[in-house]
């Protein structure tokens, strides 16, 4: 049996080499790190004549996924990144499911790996997996798994504000994550930020982006009351809105008041004084006679 001391031994030597391991990385990072984000490009219009090659190997150019009417979300991935892209899809489909706007229907979702050498084959498996993930039939016309040479992928990248640098000492990506919201049209209308999307949050820039030509009563009444803060990435209850709007109805309602109270204090200082209703004195009669 190993003794108690033995074990604080190794709990030490693995702590100090652990924290070793993590400062000899983060010595070798920075420059990586300092490369990598997302800058917010909010109108930024995609180049939609850019070609890409879809998950059955068909050339597509951006446009074809752009009607006027639906809006569209693009996620920035590559398809044999080891852990980050898998969370974000899956975070992406867990959300998606949650919202009664459908893939296909209301929106679509345009999955493009910024990773040159990739095949149509892994964009194809991607797609059968998270379709079927989703689970709507309406997901296999509208999300599309692309895959596409340098040029495209730079010119893409850079239109939206995707930094990501390739990372010689693991041969993988360093890369931000996030979803980017498209309007009908094509042009950059709200950015998610990480993982963990609200699905609330998702459902409100979709409805937003499209000019409310989707989506319930229910979604216009909640945008009135929520505003989007660019800074978070989310919808946020716009208390400062309903109390600035609270002090411009009291404003106006005291400005009425006041307006009531002059004119109501002038037709009172116009009316005529009423006269002495006093009988007179007889002719010649003086009233001091004795």
């Amino acid at each position: 049996m190993i003794s108690g001391r033995v074990v604080r031994i190794l709990q030490a030597g693995g702590c100090v080499a652990a924290l070793a391991a993590t400062t000899a990385w983060a010595q070798t990072q920075p420059a990586i790190l300092n490369e990598i984000g997302i800058d917010q490009k909010l109108g930024a219009q995609l180049p939609l004549e850019l070609e890409f090659r879809d998950s059955n190997g068909n050339a597509v150019r951006l446009g074809q996924f752009f009607d006027g009417r639906k809006p569209a979300i693009l996620t920035l991935v590559y398809y044999q990144c080891p852990m980050l892209c898998t969370l974000a899809l899956n975070d992406t489909v867990r959300a998606l499911k949650e919202i009664p706007q459908t893939i296909g229907e209301d929106f679509d979702v345009i999955t493009v790996s910024f990773h040159p050498h990739e095949t149509p084959g892994l964009a194809a498996a991607k797609k059968r997996n998270y379709v079927q993930a989703y689970g709507r039939e309406s997901a296999e016309k509208g999300w599309h798994f692309l895959v596409g040479d340098e040029t495209a992928i730079n010119r893409l990248t850079r239109t939206v504000g995707f930094r990501y640098r390739w990372d010689e000492n693991t041969n993988q990506y360093a890369h931000p994550t996030g979803l980017i919201v498209l309007t009908p049209t094509g042009a950059v209308a709200r950015y998610f930020f990480g993982i963990g999307y609200d699905p609330k949050d998702v459902r409100l820039s979709l409805v937003e982006a499209s000019q409310r030509k989707i989506g319930s009563f229910t979604d216009y009444l909640l945008l009135s009351c929520y505003h989007f803060d660019p800074n978070q990435g989310k919808y946020t209850w716009a208390v400062m809105s309903t109390v600035r709007a609270g002090g411009v109805m009291t404003l106006a309602g005291l400005g009425t008041l006041i307006v009531f109270l002059l004119r109501r204090e002038r037709k009172q200082g116009a009316s005529p004084v009423a006269e002495t209703d006093t009988a007179p004195s007889p002719a010649g009669h003086r009233s001091d006679d004795r």
